[in-house]
């Protein structure tokens, strides 16, 4: 079997709220039919929402739009964790089937630790069951299985104790998403395995980073450019190829993990805004992006200091 993992983040740009990176991890036949998911699955996958014969598995930009709701979200990324076995009915179950690892953090931070809302938001029972079925049964019939959905999220203090650390948050994103490719491979032994990644900042080289996460592995160049920047490397199972391309997530397994990182980031989001508003009833929310983001400091600025909330806690300093 060949294994195909996609990753891809949101919220790299806000000041406010996580950074989220997640990776998929979907095993396909060794075959001659290609790695295009989107085309193995074309009769019930597809990137628009046209058809409830179809679920909708997209880069996030394409199926959320600020103020348009979770639905198209929540379709696609709820029928895959039901094929990973992975059960959410709430905030809480989002984070531990989600991201595990960072679920305890929420604890140690005032407006995710007493949050919880029922899930999904947007997206009612009978559709739910419906795009559960449907995606089961399309995966089964093609011999294709989603082995795991995992994200990482990291939060305003640790993200700005990691940027002072490596000097810039395009190493933060790099190191993080690598981490989580690493882990992946952990748990699988496949014979093949390709990777694919967005470009992280723009960067063209990722060597070095690769050698920080997998110091034991002889990692070759095959290209680096401003499209794409293609490695390989052979280990104990077999071969392992990482692109970093420009516009990633038309390869399927990383629109899923756009979809998976935009959702935990709304929810983290609304937790937070939920937060604020219980201070500052008529406060406006954010999506914490820069413009808008100072607006809201500005605002919660004296509640901020009644409650002795330091700015590394709530502010991202890149």
């Amino acid at each position: 079997m060949t294994l195909l993992i996609g990753t891809d983040e949101a919220g790299y740009g806000p000041n406010l709220g996580p950074l989220l990176i997640s990776a998929t991890a979907w095993r396909i036949p060794d075959d001659d039919e290609g790695t295009d998911l989107y085309e193995r699955l074309a009769h019930f996958v597809r990137t628009q929402v046209s058809s409830d014969l179809h679920v909708p598995i997209a880069d996030s930009k394409q199926l959320y739009k600020p103020g348009g709701g979770l639905q198209h979200l929540e379709r696609g990324l709820f029928a895959a964790l039901s094929a990973c076995n992975s059960n959410v009915e709430n905030w809480r179950d989002a984070w531990k089937v989600l991201a595990s690892i960072d679920a305890d953090q929420l604890q140690l931070v005032l407006w995710y630790a007493d949050y919880n809302a029922p899930l999904p938001i947007d997206l009612d029972a009978e559709r739910r069951r419906s795009d559960r079925s449907i995606f089961a049964k399309g995966l089964h019939s093609t011999n294709v299985s989603l082995e795991r959905v995992r994200s990482t999220s990291v939060f305003p203090t640790r993200f700005n104790e990691l940027v002072d650390r490596y000097g810039s948050k395009g190493s933060v994103l790099s190191l993080a998403t690598l981490e989580l490719v690493r882990d992946a491979l952990d748990q699988h032994d496949d014979s093949n395995v390709l990777i694919q990644c967005d470009k992280h900042g723009g960067r063209n080289r990722y060597l070095a980073v690769l050698q920080t996460v997998f110091p034991d592995e002889r990692i070759t160049i095959i290209r680096e450019s401003r499209e794409t920047s293609v490695y390989r490397w052979t280990s104990s199972n077999g071969r392992i190829e990482i692109r970093f391309t420009a516009k990633g997530e038309s390869f399927l397994p990383a629109a899923l993990a756009s979809m998976a990182s935009k959702y935990l980031r709304e929810l983290a989001m609304k937790a937070f805004n939920a937060f604020w508003q219980q201070h500052l009833p008529d406060l406006k929310p954010t999506a914490g992006y820069p413009v808008d983001a100072k607006r809201f400091k500005a605002e919660i600025e004296t509640v901020q200091r009644k409650l002795n909330i330091d700015d590394r806690m709530l502010w991202r300093t890149k």
